[in-house]
């Protein structure tokens, strides 16, 4: 059976979200000298469950899914999706770009946003941090809301605008999956690439989910930009804990 790249488009990153959260749940079981929490933190601090987080992530997969067939049904009727060429390597590199500053910018604004409105954020962005301590398939975690307003329509508009097909979109939206794993694994392994080349990693999203965090350092998942410009950024250090492992040690008061 051959899958054309809209059906590729909208299964493959829920699959690649559970793959490496299962990957980075194996790394924090062994890897211990890495966690920026101790084992047990999780199900200490967290108002959540593991059960209603993991219910949680499939509702959203499975609305992410129904919502990208439709619009991949609308784009085949248009005939648009079967003249696709993929451009050249330069342009796709300029694409990407592209698709990570229209995603940062956006994501940095809506969450930013359900963070100082007190009503959006009870009701809708509160749900997520009810994860004080990350699980890390909890990455998508949160309010039906909050993912259209994040991640649907953040992504709509990276895509759309970057300009880029719906076969670069696989490896592009697959990339932005694991690079929100990596910031919600709780695991500070500094030859891991992802953190070696962003400064957004999991200790600057470590801070923003700790209570003290929660009005600053929102930007995600690739750059740390908005923060900076906007002077919401919090510097932090990270610290070798008494006992093992990492923590987070925040170097001015909220």
């Amino acid at each position: 059976m051959e899958f054309s790249d809209e059906m590729l488009s909208a299964i493959i990153p829920p699959v690649v979200h559970w793959v490496f959260a299962g990957i980075y749940g194996l790394l924090g079981t062994y890897l211990t000298k890495y966690r920026l929490h101790p084992k047990g933190d999780e199900e200490k601090n967290n108002t959540v469950s593991k059960r209603a987080v993991i219910k949680g992530v499939l509702i959203q997969h499975v609305i992410q899914i129904a919502v990208h067939f439709m619009a991949a049904k609308v784009r085949a009727n248009e005939g648009s999706a079967a003249k696709e060429q993929q451009p050249s390597l330069p342009v796709l590199a300029v694409q990407w770009i592209i698709a990570m500053v229209v995603m940062d910018t956006w994501q940095y604004f809506i969450h930013r946003l359900v963070h100082v409105n007190r009503f959006l954020y009870r009701h809708i962005h509160a749900a997520h941090h009810a994860q004080i301590v990350p699980y890390v398939y909890g990455a998508l975690y949160g309010h039906p809301i909050e993912s259209l307003l994040l991640d649907i329509i953040g992504g709509a508009l990276a895509f759309l605008i970057s300009g880029m097909t719906t076969r670069t979109s696989i490896y592009f939206f697959s990339f932005a999956t694991i690079k929100s794993l990596d910031l919600h694994s709780g695991l500070y392994i500094p030859w891991n690439p992802l953190q070696a080349l962003f400064f957004n990693n999991c200790a600057f999203h470590d801070t923003h989910h700790q209570l003290k965090g929660h009005r600053h350092n929102f930007s995600q998942p690739f750059f740390i930009s908005w923060d900076k410009i906007l002077g919401t950024y919090m510097p932090y250090s990270v610290e070798e804990r008494t006992g093992g492992g990492f923590e987070i040690k925040f170097l001015k008061d909220a």
